[in-house]
Order: C-alpha cells, then structure tokens, then sequence
C-alpha cells in the first residue's frame, strides 16, 4: 500500500514538470490523480508561482480545497493572487474561519477587504469575531464553528444536536457544556454521550473543563492542549463564556510554527513564513542579513579586547594560538546552556521566577564542564608547551564555562522576564558576549600566571 504521507518520486516530479512545461493538461490530471493531497501539495512547494496556478486550476473542485486548506498561508495568498476572482471567493467561502483569517493576514489590505465583502452574511460574522483579537493570540486561531450543550439535556438530545451541527463544526469529539449565559461550566466527549445508560443527563457524565483566554499567547494555549492530551480546548472571553474552541490539529500547527521560529532566530536568521523552495533569493537574504550586520558589529567588541591585550600578545605569541580555541569552547557552553533553558521555556518547564534555580544550576553545570576539559588541556598544553601555559589555558576554560553557562541560562528568562522572544537572546547574542569577555578572562589570567 502507498504511503500517502510520502514526497512524490523523483520519476513523478520530473514527469510533472516536463508535463508542465508542455502544458499537457491531460497528462497532468492523470498523473495528479494518484497522488494525495499532501503529496500534491509536495509538488506545489516545488513550483514557481505561475506553474503553480497552472497545476492548481486543473484539481478537481473537491480536491482543489482539500489542497488549498492544506498549503501554509503564503503560499495561500500566492494562488490567490494568481487565480480568478470567482474561482478565489468560491475557495474562500468553504475555508474554515480560522483558517480564512490566517489567509486574510497574508493579503494585502484592498484584496483581503475584497474577499470579505464577498462572503455571506454569516461567514462574515464568523470571521469577523475572529478578525477581532490581537494578532498573536489564541483568538486569532480559534474556531469559532463549534456545538454545544446544555447541562439540562438528556445525552439523547445532546446526541440530536449533534447530528444537527456535524456539517457547520470544526469537531464534534469533545463539546463544551455551557449555561443560559453561555459561561463554561464543563465538557463532555462524544464517547460518554455514545456508551450513557438512555436517560442520562450531561451534568451526570460532563467533566471539569480546562480552557484558556481568547487574549492568551497562542502558543501558550497550543501548548496547554498538547500537553493536555485533548482533541480540543474551549476558549472563552474575560467572564468565561464560551467564543471559541481550539482543535489539536491547529494547536500543532502553531507548535510547529513557533519551534520554526525559534530555531531560525537561535540560527541568526528571521523566519521565513513560508517553503524553502518557494522563498525569492531576495527574502532569504533579507532574513539574514540583519543579523550578520548584528553580528559583525558585536564582534567589534573581541577586536577592541584583542587591541587592549596586544603587548601581552606581543610578549607571548603562543597565547595567539588558544584564542581560536577558547572563544570557541566559551560560545558553544553558552550556546548549549541557551538553548536548553529556551526549549524549557517553550515546554513550561521553567519560567523567569525560576531564574536563582536555573543561574545556580547552570553555574555548576559550566564548572563542572570547566573542570572536565580545564584538567583535559592543561595535560595536553603542559605537555606540547610548558606547565605555566597549560595552567593558563586550564584555569581560562574552568572560568569560561561556568560563566558561559550561567549566562546562556538566564538570558533566555532575562528575554521573556521584559517579553522579548527568548530565542533572540540565544546563540548570536551569547556568542557575541563570550567572544569579548571570554578574552577578557583570558588576558587576566594570563598575565597574573605569566607575570607580563
């Protein structure tokens, strides 16, 4: 049996390309056919804008919206602006309105302004709730299509209301319980309304609900559903009233989105929004450049250290040999301490009023590491060299890595303590900091061991 989840073959893509580039329509829907919608959209991620809406055109009505909705948003707004405008109000009507607000910020203001007047009354309404709420909160992602039940029913009529919503909700697998005001008081899982003894009221078989705020941070409130371990989370307004529902699903897509964002920012890059292959040359190197301007002005700060020590240089050349190696060792002990502290952060695991633990246990994690490969190198450089270098060398790498790693820990808190994204504060910046006093320890060293 295929496996759907796979990329197309490489005799597949060529097939299609060269299908393509004789736009040979016939040729092109029978080899679409067999491929699934991920696959199909494998395919997409691959292709210029042009050859994408070619290939798009030629889905079947069905398939084409199972693929739309699966496409990240840029690429979403790229076919919309390749496609007619009958042909885009009618995809954007079937999206969900979740999804159709993600479409709506990747548009520019006049097409997107376009698409909603185009809606139905009701859609507009859903969409506009949505529309409502701070960009990056969990507001924005929700779904606000959801069934609900009362306390009072019967599992027989909540079963009836069910079966009543399935075509216009996102999911059916997990529904609130409200009251006359709409306040969340429960929920209760298609299961136990399927397996209750006839007769059985929902506040028999309802359980205590977890939610989370429509103005929380999405991904906090991804990351609570996830952890969780439910199919979906009610979201509710500042009085608890019900407005919304996120769904597993969505709640992985945001999880996904942040640790993209987070490891392209640890990386010394901007996150690029969108496929690789579908990025112009001209946004990759705009998200790269920034940095390495960051960057190349932070390392300044290592020349200006080495201006300050150069007689010492000048006196003993061979420490000109371990620099390489010390900022090295400094920048990748700081790098690893950020980068542990910051996934901690993402998990919850810690938080900025856990700073004096994670300072504390960082100190003693960079000593002991210190310690470690301090005694390594003075063995080593004692013997190439002598004993007053290897000693120099040893006591630089115990005091590198504990201050290393007691500062990659806590800048990642520091960020999130004045709401800063902790992964901007990670790699590049600790690299930076190290580079210039990790020299500085260095020198110092240096000249009390040497006497220069």
């Amino acid at each position: 049996m295929a496996d759907i989840t796979a990329p197309p073959s490489e005799t597949q893509l060529k097939s299609l390309l060269r299908a393509l580039d004789d736009l040979d329509l016939p040729a092109l829907t029978a080899l679409l056919r067999p491929l699934s919608a991920i696959q199909v959209v494998d395919v997409l991620e691959r292709l210029d804008v042009h050859e994408r809406a070619v290939l798009y055109r030629i889905l079947p009505k069905d398939r084409a919206l199972e693929v739309f909705e699966i496409l990240p948003p840029s690429l979403q707004g790229d076919l919309v602006g390749a496609l007619q405008d009958d042909a885009v109000a009618a995809l954007f009507a079937d999206m969900d309105p979740d999804d159709r607000v993600e479409l709506l910020d990747e548009l520019p203001a006049t097409v997107a302004g376009r698409l909603m007047h185009g809606l139905p009354p009701d859609e507009r309404e859903l969409t506009a709730v949505v529309l409502g709420y701070p960009q990056r909160s969990i507001g924005r992602r929700m779904s606000p299509e959801f069934v609900s039940v009362r306390p009072t029913m019967t599992t027989a009529e909540a079963l009836t209301r069910v079966s009543a919503g399935l075509d216009d909700a996102e999911t059916v697998y997990m529904l609130p319980v409200v009251d006359d005001e709409r306040v969340l008081i429960g929920v209760v899982s298609l299961r136990r309304l399927l397996t209750a003894v006839p007769g059985t009221t929902i506040v028999e078989v309802m359980r205590p609900p977890h939610w989370a705020r429509a103005t929380e941070d999405a991904e906090t409130a991804a990351r609570r559903c996830a952890d969780l371990r439910v199919l979906a989370l009610p979201i509710v307004d500042n009085e608890t009233r019900l407005v919304g529902i996120l769904t597993v699903d969505d709640a992985l897509q945001i999880l996904e989105t942040a640790e993209s964002e987070d490891q392209a920012r640890i990386a010394g890059t901007e996150p690029l929004r969108r496929p690789y292959l579908t990025a112009p040359v001209v946004s990759l190197v705009r998200s790269r450049v920034v940095w390495l301007l960051v960057l190349a002005i932070g390392a300044t700060l290592t020349v200006q250290v080495l201006e300050v020590f150069e007689a010492t240089l000048s006196e003993v050349v061979t420490l000109a040999l371990f620099v390489p190696l010390l900022i090295g060792t400094g920048g990748n002990t700081g790098n690893q301490a950020a980068t542990t502290v910051t996934r901690a952060l993402a998990l919850g695991d810690v938080g900025p009023r856990d700073l004096g633990r994670v300072l504390l246990r960082e100190l003693r994690v960079g000593l002991s590491l210190g310690l470690l490969l301090g005694g390594l190198a003075f063995a080593v450089t004692s013997l190439v060299y002598d004993r007053s270098i290897g000693t120099v060398i040893g006591l630089t790498l115990v005091s590198l890595c504990t201050m290393a790693a007691t500062v990659g820990g806590a800048m990642p808190l520091i960020a999130r303590a004045i709401r800063v994204d902790p992964a901007v504060f990670s790699n590049p910046f600790i690299s930076t900091f190290v580079d210039a006093t990790g020299l500085l320890i260095y020198f110092t060293i240096a000249r009390a061991v040497l006497g220069i």
